[in-house]
């Protein structure tokens, strides 16, 4: 993330995410289709959610994650009649391609096709998002589940969620549509906003992001991603490391927010006293103040605690994308 100051324009944006409504522009997120026949079954095992409870206009948030359990990327996944749409990080694109062709072996009816420069990704955000929706004429998605999707007229398909904690939807359409359907948004009352204030609102939200949050370091449980995880689908990539975890509670360090009292850089380290306990792995300038995001060890603490990053002081805070408690 840049670490200069937000623009007037980026603080419009985000306060309307906030309070109103914005919309951002992220056709630069890979999405992958997978299709034929053994679809779900692969999906259901290199992934942690649960893909065969899934019908049809369903979808999921997920985690691709190494053997050992440490994280690649978290991914949105959308069930169409004949195929999954993946959307994944820009950055872990054509990592992902690769990484999960192979394990296709040669008995699987599995095909991937990266469909990205075919397609446009909108993110609608905020409190007053169903009033957009509604003047699109697709209404009759709002109040659906979460990953709830649905393809209305003119190829445009809209499904339930941000991918931040806040009220939203994803629009995924033809990109020849893409300049008509975004001047329709905007003019039915949504703030445009930009990479770098989405980025912004990623850091406050919580939501982790590949080379950051999400690396060889760490793996889901730690992320906070336990929303994304079935504890009762059998096995999959990196199944045993994450039930163990579970199983005995061996979650040993968690994602918190910080906000801090100046400027900061990423990969510091995060101290109580003299000890460390942690590294920042975002950070952001705000319109209030200066925040980032880190890890840090279960045992120092949590909301309240009083840190040092790097020559910074700080404060742990709670971030609404991510929760720290085992299930039920």
């Amino acid at each position: 993330m840049s670490k200069s100051a937000i623009d007037a324009n980026d603080a419009v944006a985000i306060q309307a995410a906030q309070d109103s409504v914005a919309v951002c522009d992220r056709s630069h997120s890979g999405i992958t289709r997978v299709s034929d026949d053994d679809r779900i079954r692969f999906l259901h095992n290199q992934t942690t959610n649960d893909f065969q409870s899934l019908k049809p206009g369903q979808g999921c948030d997920t985690v691709m994650v190494t053997s050992t359990a440490r994280t690649i990327d978290l991914a949105t996944a959308y069930v169409l009649e004949d195929a999954v749409l993946l959307l994944v990080s820009p950055n872990r694109r054509e990592f992902l391609m690769q990484w999960l062709d192979k394990y296709i072996f040669f008995a699987d009816k599995v095909q991937l096709a990266d469909v990205t420069n075919d397609t446009a990704t909108f993110k609608i955000i905020g409190s007053q998002s169903d009033t957009i929706i509604e003047k699109l004429g697709a209404e009759a998605i709002i109040g659906q589940p979460y990953g709830t999707h649905q393809l209305f007229e003119g190829g445009v398909r809209v499904a339930v969620g941000s991918g931040l904690a806040l009220p939203g939807y994803t629009l995924i359409l033809p990109a020849s549509l893409k300049a008509t359907v975004w001047e329709k948004i905007v003019e039915a009352g949504a703030q445009e906003m930009s990479d770098r204030a989405f980025d912004v609102l990623r850091i406050l939200q919580g939501r982790p992001a590949p080379e950051h949050e999400l690396t060889d370091d760490y793996n889901p449980l730690e992320a906070g991603l336990w929303h994304t995880i079935s504890f009762n689908k059998g096995c999959y990539i990196g199944q045993e490391t994450i039930a163990r975890l579970n199983t005995y509670k061996g979650v040993k360090q968690h994602l918190w927010g910080i906000r801090l009292n100046a400027p900061a850089e990423i990969q510091s380290a995060i101290a109580v006293g003299d000890e460390k306990v942690g590294k920042l792995t975002s950070y952001t300038e705000t319109a209030d103040g200066y925040f980032g995001l880190g890890y840090i060890r279960t045992k120092a603490g949590g909301v309240g605690l009083k840190v040092k990053v790097g020559e910074t002081e700080g404060e742990i805070v709670e971030i609404p994308f991510v929760t720290h408690e085992y299930p039920q």
